[in-house]
């Protein structure tokens, strides 16, 4: 059994096509398909056809629920800017397939435990959750499952904590780490494997282009979709202001 992980897609259509190549049996996805990115239909649209199982991230959340954000730097200004077009291009039926994915999931698959949330079991669709096993122990006690599959960090890891393999496989869409490729992982008969692909970006920062987001917002995400120095000052500081002009 060959099960592809997928996190943090953030309505970037082109990195999710490349990274549905990957040959697999069954698609696993840890949430946050919409915000920030330009073609959030044809991400949920796909999701529905391909995903063998699915949490709600936050953004999703947002989405469905149409909740308002303030923000006047970084992700949280981004994410101000990129709702209100997310929720305009998303149909009934595709905001309700958001609203109705589950915030965690429990599920065998090729004779394993599983357990889907987008953050953590304690708190699925908002904690943090860095690459720490202390973080993670107490998290996981008594859970009696073989893996943990989350997202929301954009950072991808992998860890064993206390026979529970926990995996982030980092973001198909936005990727955190200063590396622009799609990040996602494979689990192969017990075999865990993170793994990046390169995409066309300049064909998502085109259809950015295209579309009614806040200038700044386009220039912001731009630089991220090429790992540029927006990217690298968020990474250097632990957090992002957004650019005082467009």
């Amino acid at each position: 059994m060959r099960i592809l992980v997928l996190a943090d897609v953030h309505a970037n259509r082109a990195a999710l096509e490349a990274v549905a190549r990957e040959p697999h049996d069954v698609c696993l996805f840890a949430g946050d398909l919409v915000d920030y990115g330009p073609e959030p239909a044809a991400c949920v649209d796909w999701a529905r056809e391909h995903v063998f199982a699915g949490v709600r991230g936050n953004h999703d959340h947002g989405v469905a629920q149409n909740v308002e954000v303030q923000g006047v730097g970084g992700f949280r200004f981004l994410t101000a800017a990129t709702r209100p077009p997310t929720v305009a291009a998303l149909n009934p039926c595709q905001r309700r397939y958001l609203a109705e994915l589950p915030t965690t999931r429990m599920l065998a698959v090729g004779g394993k435990r599983v357990l889907l949330v987008h953050a953590t079991p304690r708190d699925p669709m908002d904690e943090y959750a860095a690459a720490d096993p202390a973080f993670w122990a107490p998290r996981l006690a008594g859970l009696g499952v073989d893996y943990v599959l989350c997202g929301h960090t954009h950072q991808a890891y992998t860890l064993d904590v206390g026979g529970i393999t926990v995996i982030n496989p980092g973001s198909v869409g936005l990727p955190r780490d200063g590396d622009p490729r799609a990040a996602y992982a494979v689990i192969d008969d017990g075999r865990v494997e993170l793994k990046r692909v390169p995409y066309p970006v300049e064909r998502t920062v085109k259809a950015l282009a295209a579309g009614s987001f806040d200038p700044v917002a386009k220039q912001m995400l731009a630089d991220l979709y090429r790992g540029g120095p927006y990217l690298s000052r968020w990474l250097r500081q632990g957090q992002a202001a957004a650019p005082a002009t467009a």
